[in-house]
């Protein structure tokens, strides 16, 4: 191990540090990943190489370990603080390039509802993915949705509930959606402890994610499936 712990990132080719940087990922090393963000940046890598390669393909093979039940919360945390890390570095420089990002989504917890841990993960893992996330919190009111729909445009609304007192709220949120004429518009993907496929389906939901791994595959379907949609139109026209 003590080997491993001084490994000298920059003596690494191009491949063994995108490798050492899975492993990093996994292992939650946020300096370490800041470290090869920067060197890879400096070897010419775009930024939108380093997020794809690095950092999103790191991601899933940690999604993957979660979803087989290897890696559990605690750990799964560590891996996505570390990816954050990295994007803090890559963010900024995305933005300028305008590098494409797979779908944009807003998440928060409903009105009601303080739970915050099993939400911050699904949002850390789909950034992890490579989407764009507005994380509104805790205790969301339908007016937060809605304004959060209405100035980000989002692909996907996700709504977590982990009291069933609090669970029916999802409906409302869905309903005015409706009403305002924007559920057609987006993907509504629902998730939390209580909560079940018929739940969903009941209160007007696209999709129930039952864990953060979950909630990626689900949100990347829907977006392959929204795309090939506009890809079709478009070649139709």
């Amino acid at each position: 191990m003590a080997e491993e712990d001084d490994v000298d990132l920059a003596s690494l080719s191009d491949e063994e540090l995108v490798e050492q940087m899975h492993d990093d990922l996994y292992d939650g090393l946020a300096e370490e990943i800041k470290e090869a963000v920067h060197i890879l940046l400096d070897r010419g890598w775009t930024p939108y190489r380093v997020l794809t390669e690095a950092l999103v393909e790191g991601m899933r093979i940690v999604g993957i370990d979660f979803r087989d039940g290897i890696l559990f919360v605690p750990e799964v945390l560590m891996s996505a603080n570390s990816m954050k890390a990295g994007m803090a570095i890559l963010r900024p420089l995305l933005a300028e390039t305008g590098a494409p990002t797979v779908g944009k989504i807003v998440i928060g917890t409903v009105k009601g509802d303080i739970h915050d841990i099993g939400k911050n993960l699904v949002a850390m893992m789909w950034e992890g993915a490579g989407f764009e996330v507005i994380n509104l919190g805790i205790n969301n009111p339908v007016e937060n949705y809605l304004a959060a729909i209405e100035e980000h445009e989002p692909d996907i609304l996700g709504m977590s509930a982990l009291l069933t007192t609090t669970m029916p709220y999802m409906k409302v949120v869905i309903d005015a959606m409706v009403e305002k004429g924007i559920r057609a518009d987006t993907i509504v993907l629902v998730g939390g402890a209580p909560l079940n496929e018929s739940f969903a389906e009941s209160v007007g939901a696209d999709a129930y994610c039952r864990d953060a791994a979950v909630a990626v595959e689900t949100a990347k379907s829907f977006m392959a499936r929204r795309q090939g949609s506009a890809a079709a139109l478009a070649s139709a026209s």
